[in-house]
């Protein structure tokens, strides 16, 4: 009897002691980390079976599961990142909108898109260098990841405000990054931005002019005086023009309100008109247009948008290409790839022919065959 009830308090204090070791391990595991829980189980499995046993087992898997689970959930992390952007425009004309159209579109082909892991934060400052820089600043106090600068004075007024907070900058439809001093004389960048250049294909376009009017001397060129880009344009135009028998007029403005006055003055003085990727100017492109019209003054424009619209032909770019390559650099900076301050700007190397035969019959001209065959687009309109 003794011995039965000895026993029978054996068991009852091995349950109780039992007991009170799974309610230490779960109170542990509640309150500690994965490892430190997987830690703990071992140490008490290892106190009831030295050697071993299925419980310890158990809890090395349920730790090493929890281990995987966090790595898996660490890299869907990863693959999922998403991204706030700020996109500045400068002015509002198709060029610039071409180049945003692209720019979105070279993100997106790189798994960056609007809408499922990219907020974009957009503005326009209507050509104007004040307005660009309270853009600027509204993008850095929002604590973007990346501002996109489209044309350059809006790539300038966001670089000025984001060096102060290491936030990357990447241009696009900007002639001369040098001049501009975006980019060092070797192409290199002056801090955490690069982008991609618009730079004219001016020889083409004075070829060009060449074969559709042969009998014109004078080039009448207009700009806009605080853009860096439009002067050194000029000069490239002034320095070859002689090459093909032409002189550059060129009128300098300061702001829209002045373009009317301007182009009376210089349809005045030339055979034909050729426009640059001048932000300012291009946004009042119509106005030129209708008072060129007036006086059979032909105006020869420097992209896609501006043939569409009324120019006569251009040796241009294709601008939502020139976006799209944009995008694609923007891309890496994003992910960590690269950052701004490694990657030298980037040209668009190659233009295309493109003419508008309505213009041209209005005018009554002939676009010569050896450029139309391998035109890249004809209008046989003019868009409104």
């Amino acid at each position: 009897m003794k011995k039965t009830i000895a026993m029978l308090l054996t068991a009852a204090l091995s349950a109780s002691l039992l007991a009170g070791c799974v309610s230490t391990s779960q109170n542990t595991t509640a309150a500690q980390p994965a490892e430190t829980s997987a830690a703990t189980g071992s140490e008490n499995g290892d106190a009831q079976n030295p050697g071993g046993s299925a419980a310890d087992a158990s809890s090395a898997d349920a730790s090493s599961s929890a281990d995987k689970t966090g790595e898996s959930k660490a890299e869907a992390s990863a693959d999922s990142a998403s991204y706030t952007i700020g996109v500045g425009q400068f002015a509002e004309h198709g060029s610039l909108d071409n180049c945003r159209e692209g720019f979105m579109a070279g993100l997106a082909e790189e798994g960056i898109e609007e809408g499922v892991n990219l907020t974009v934060l957009y503005d326009n400052s209507q050509a104007d260098g004040g307005t660009a820089s309270q853009i600027a600043t509204n993008f850095a106090g929002k604590g973007v990841d990346l501002m996109c600068g489209i044309a350059t004075p809006m790539a300038q007024a966001e670089y000025g405000v984001a060096k102060k907070s290491d936030i990357p900058v990447i241009f696009t439809a900007v002639t001369d990054p040098v001049a501009a001093e975006l980019a060092n004389g070797d192409g290199t960048p002056v801090g955490e931005i690069t982008g991609t250049s618009d730079k004219l294909p001016v020889e083409a376009q004075l070829k060009m002019i060449r074969e559709i009017l042969p009998e014109a001397k004078n080039i009448g060129i207009m700009y806009t005086t605080s853009e860096v880009n439009s002067e050194s344009a000029i000069a490239e135009y002034k320095a070859l023009a002689p090459q093909y028998g032409f002189e550059i007029v060129d009128t300098g403005i300061s702001s829209s309100a002045d373009i009317a006055l301007a182009a009376d003055t210089l349809i005045n003085k030339v055979d034909c008109i050729t426009n640059l990727t001048d932000n300012t100017v291009v946004a009042s492109l119509p106005v030129i247009l209708d008072k060129a019209a007036a006086k059979n003054i032909p105006v020869f424009g420097s992209e896609i948008e501006q043939v569409k619209i009324g120019c006569l032909a251009a040796m241009g770019l294709d601008y939502i290409e020139l976006g799209r390559q944009t995008g694609k650099m923007a891309a890496q900076v994003l992910r960590g790839e690269k950052k701004a301050s490694e990657m030298n700007y980037e040209t668009i190397k190659e233009a295309a022919f493109y003419g508008n035969t309505q213009v041209a019959g209005n005018l009554g001209i002939t676009l010569p065959e050896d450029l139309t065959k391998n035109a890249a687009e004809l209008f046989t309109e003019i868009a409104q």
